[in-house]
């Protein structure tokens, strides 16, 4: 599929953005680097998809309208230099059952996203789809996106059919990820088990961010509670993660999740190699829909400002309103310089 040339109304979007720029609202590509680690594509085909298998239950609108014109006016707006797109979208509760499908529209969103990237220089990057639960495809797409389409890194979903991230089937990938030294970014669906559990109620407000927590739950559970194991984030050292949300609901389930290392003595001590706080340390967290005194204060207080990096979650959120959000979530200058744009310079120097 070609890219979409600009409509009218694209092409007056785009003067804006220049308009915006020239009269000093919005840093230009010349100011501070700004990288939006959240932020959504969505080709055609992906659009289908999404519209045939978004959950039923959700009373809002899907904000699929998405156009790259739309997103450059958004981030000159919020003078963010360049976005990570990435396209993760559902393929409903069995994907196993839809595999053909699921081959040909990651593919699609991978080879749109990387054209995309080209077409615009230095303002895209891509975080490439894999067909999971389909490992030896995934394992395909891995060096397809990563050698060939050159991605940043992948997009995955926190959980595919019932199963999350650090389920042992999925072992291989996340070998074959870490050999590469990859960026993973995970980004959180409705699961099978949770649909429409209270009627009205989007599964944005609740589900997604539990399903997070879950799936951060499984690459670092080590058999606390069971015969001990090797956890995925250990097995795997070499990959970096970015969970959305500030992490979902993990900041409300600490205790739980770490047991004596979350006493005011166990926070302060240096956790020792491979515990969970040592990951969770590691880990990388978003600020989408996120960016209040309350989630990052206590993500800072958790992980430390050096691990929020800025995600917008555009269309469906701000880049701009995000910023102003954050500017008043009690992070220092030097805080906020690091979460807008030096954290994730980090994690994908080649933007530097």
């Amino acid at each position: 599929m070609r890219s979409p040339g600009l409509t009218r109304r694209e092409a007056v979007a785009a003067l804006a953005a220049g308009a915006y720029a020239a009269n000093g609202i919005a840093q230009t590509p010349t100011g501070p680097r700004r990288l939006d680690v959240h932020h959504h594509m969505f080709s055609r085909e992906a659009v289908n998809t999404f519209r045939a298998n978004f959950d039923k239950g959700n009373p809002g609108p899907l904000r699929l309208d998405w156009t790259p014109a739309r997103s450059l006016e958004a981030m000159d707006q919020a003078g963010v230099r360049t976005a990570m797109l990435s396209c993760n979208i559902p393929f409903g509760d069995n994907p196993v059952a839809a595999r053909d499908n699921v081959l040909r529209v990651t593919r699609e969103m991978n080879d749109y996203g990387a054209r995309l990237t080209s077409d615009h220089r230095g303002r895209f990057g891509l975080l490439a789809a894999l067909p999971l639960p389909d490992v030896d495809s995934s394992l395909r797409e891995i060096a397809y996106a990563l050698d060939t389409l050159k991605a940043d890194g992948v997009g995955l979903l926190t959980s595919y059919g019932g199963r999350w991230l650090g389920d042992a089937v999925f072992q291989p990938v996340f070998d074959e990820l870490n050999r590469r030294r990859a960026v993973v970014y995970a980004h959180p669906i409705t699961a099978p088990c949770c649909h429409d559990l209270l009627p009205g109620t989007g599964s944005q407000v609740l589900e997604w961010n539990t399903d997070t927590s879950r799936a951060i739950w499984s690459m670092i559970d080590d058999g606390e509670l069971a015969p001990p194991r090797v956890s995925t984030a250990t097995r795997c050292p070499k990959v970096t993660f970015i969970w959305s949300h500030a992490g979902g609901t993990l900041l409300g389930l600490i205790q739980r999740f770490l047991g004596a290392d979350s006493s005011a003595e166990g926070l302060a001590r240096v956790p020792k190699p491979n515990s969970r706080l040592y990951h969770l340390r590691r880990f990388y967290y978003d600020t989408a829909v996120s960016a209040n005194p309350i989630q990052m204060t206590a993500l800072k207080s958790l992980v430390g400002a050096s691990q929020i990096v800025f995600g917008s979650d555009f269309p469906f959120a701000s880049p701009l309103d995000t910023i102003q959000r954050l500017q008043g979530s009690q992070l220092n200058a030097d805080e906020l310089r690091g979460v807008l744009g030096g954290n994730a310079l980090r994690i994908f120097p080649r933007w530097k």
